[in-house]
């Protein structure tokens, strides 16, 4: 992965979901998350980095199980005649479906939102 591709991915989401300031992002220990460029932008919007553990892969295990149910159950199932249209399928995917509806058994059975809500 591209280390601009991460940077415009995590800006996208601070312009979208205005997280607290000390809010956790989690990634691996990819270089792109630990490039300058993003961990600079971690600490102007005072979020609080994790990283997995090295050698841990148990740590990134319930991300690695909403990309297994979004290849599944999206990207796979059709061919694409533009990254547009798989850009703008996913995001209706994630906050259309995965995470106002999808209830998670990490979460307790309620949806990302709702356990967000309660949680706020």
């Amino acid at each position: 992965m591209k280390q601009d591709l991460a940077l415009r991915a995590l800006n996208r989401a601070i312009a979208i979901r205005r997280p607290p300031p000390g809010c956790i992002h989690h990634t691996d220990r990819g270089s792109q998350y630990c490039a300058h460029d993003h961990q600079k932008l971690l600490r102007k919007q005072v979020l609080t980095p994790s990283m997995s553990g090295k050698g841990n892969c148990y740590d990134n295990s319930a991300v690695e199980s909403f990309f297994k149910s979004l290849k599944a159950e999206l990207v796979w199932r059709r061919n694409w005649q533009t990254r547009r249209k798989v850009e703008v399928a996913i995001f209706e995917y994630i906050n259309g479906f995965d995470n106002p509806r999808r209830k998670h058994s990490a979460l307790g059975w309620k949806s990302p939102v709702a356990f967000e809500q309660r949680a706020a």
